[in-house]
């Protein structure tokens, strides 16, 4: 493979072909004009973890930039309808569900977050969940960075999808 950043890879079409990119090896968003629309479900979670003093700070509403679960919250549902306009290849969706949920939890200690999209369409909403769980954690650190630079934004995976033509998938 070139060092060159401007050399294109070349397809090797023994290697198992990836959606986003063409017979060339270049990227390129899917064409889902085909597929029928049915309804698509998608779960995400991931922890901001933190010391215990921010824990409690957050937990007794003491953070001086204000709520940082609804502001999180807020951020997080902001975000998956952004979803196509933060990463290139994804395709707009009209969301017709988008619940992000913020829960203490002193086992870590952290904030655990969730978030649930739904449509109904001709793609996954996958990355709409993934992007509000992801922005909604950034939020959570942004808000209390003052109290703590050390907090841990970890473990951000998809939990379950539903709907399409791979099916349902459970992680957990």
């Amino acid at each position: 493979m070139s060092k060159n950043p401007l050399v294109m890879p070349v397809y090797n079409p023994v290697m198992p072909k990836l959606t986003h990119l063409d017979d060339h090896g270049r990227a390129s968003m899917v064409d889902v004009g085909h597929k029928p629309d049915t309804e698509r479900i998608a779960i995400a979670r991931g922890e901001v973890q933190m010391k215990k003093e921010t824990f409690e700070l957050i937990r007794a509403g003491q953070i001086k930039k204000g709520d940082v679960l609804t502001v999180a919250q807020i951020a997080g549902i902001t975000a998956s309808k952004r979803t196509s306009d933060l990463i290139p290849l994804c395709h707009p969706l009209p969301l017709s569900r988008i619940d992000v949920d913020l829960v203490l939890d002193e086992s870590l200690p952290g904030v655990v977050i969730t978030a649930t999209a739904k449509t109904t369409g001709k793609t996954g909403v996958e990355m709409e969940a993934l992007t509000a769980v992801s922005v909604a954690a950034l939020t959570v650190y942004d808000m209390a960075k003052a109290a703590e630079k050390t907090m841990r934004i970890q473990n951000i995976r998809l939990i379950e999808k539903h709907g399409g033509q791979s099916g349902d998938v459970v992680n957990e």
